[in-house]
C-alpha cells in the first residue's frame, strides 16, 4: 500500500509543487490539499510549504492557521500524525501552537536567499531519521521573517528537552535565538525549519545535493515501521 502524504496549498503558497515532487522523489504519493478543505483525503502525514500565505498580511502564517484544513491537522497531530512545516510551514505551526515560540522579522530586516549549511541535533524525529546526529547539510534559505524567537523558558525547554532539530552553522543568517534553524515537539511527529529541504532533493538542480531528501525517506520509514 503506498504511503500517502498531503501537500496543503494556501493563496500564496509558493513550493508546494515542490513539495509534491519532493515526496514523490522519496518514494510515496503526493496528495494536494487545499486550505478551506477540511478532509486530509486519508493522508498518512502531511506537509505545510512555504511561500508567503495571505501575502503574510498581519503575521506570517497568522491568517492560515485559521484555514478549514488545520482545524484538522491540529486534530491530527495531536493524535500522532507527522507533520513537517517547511518556512512558511513552520510560521503556521508556531501560529497554530503546534510548535512552541514565534518567528520575527530578520534582525538585519532584509530578505535572504542563499544556501544554508545545517547541523543536525536531533535524528530521532518522524522526519529526520535518516540523518546521524552532527550531521552537516547544506539546503536553500530563503525568508523574511525568520528569526526563531521564544521566552527563556522555552528555550531553555527546547534545549533541556533534545528538541532544537537543526542549527545553523558558520553564520546565523536571522537572528535566531540559539541558531535555532528548526524544532520538534516533544512527540516528535510535528517539525518546523525555516530552509527547504525539498528545493535539494536532485543533484541538477537547487543545490546540486540531495541533502534534503531525508526528510522524505525518514517519515517513509517511520510510517511503515508503525
Amino acid at each position: 500500500m503506498t504511503t500517502r502524504v498531503g501537500v496543503v496549498t494556501f493563496p500564496g503558497s509558493l513550493d508546494d509543487r515542490d513539495a509534491q515532487r519532493a515526496v514523490r522523489l522519496a518514494g510515496a504519493e503526493p496528495v494536494a490539499l487545499w486550505h478551506r478543505d477540511k478532509d486530509l483525503h486519508q493522508v498518512d502525514a502531511v506537509v505545510l510549504p512555504g511561500g508567503f500565505s495571505y501575502g503574510d498580511y498581519l503575521r506570517a502564517g497568522a491568517i492560515s492557521r485559521f484555514s478549514p484544513v488545520m482545524a484538522t491537522i491540529i486534530e491530527q497531530a495531536r493524535l500522532g500524525m507527522p507533520v513537517l512545516g517547511i518556512c512558511n510551514g513552520f510560521q503556521v505551526l508556531t501560529e497554530s501552537h503546534l510548535l512552541p515560540g514565534a518567528m520575527l522579522r530578520n534582525n538585519h530586516l532584509h530578505f535572504i536567499c542563499r544556501d544554508q549549511k545545517l547541523r543536525v541535533e536531533n535524528a530521532t524525529t518522524a522526519w529526520t531519521s535518516d540523518y546521524q546526529v552532527g550531521q552537516e547539510i547544506s539546503v536553500p534559505l530563503k525568508n523574511m521573517d525568520g528569526r526563531y524567537t521564544a521566552d527563556p523558558r522555552t528555550i531553555e525547554e527546547l534545549e533541556a528537552e533534545g528538541r532544537v532539530v537543526f542549527r545553523y552553522v558558520d553564520v546565523n543568517p536571522n537572528g535566531s535565538i540559539n541558531d535555532i534553524a528548526g524544532i520538534t515537539n516533544a512527540a516528535g511527529n510535528v517539525v518546523g525549519l525555516m530552509p527547504h529541504p525539498e528545493h535539494a532533493v536532485e543533484p541538477l538542480v537547487g543545490t546540486g545535493r540531495t541533502d534534503g531528501l531525508p526528510f522524505f525517506t525518514s517519515v517513509l520509514k517511520q510510517l511503515v515501521s508503525s
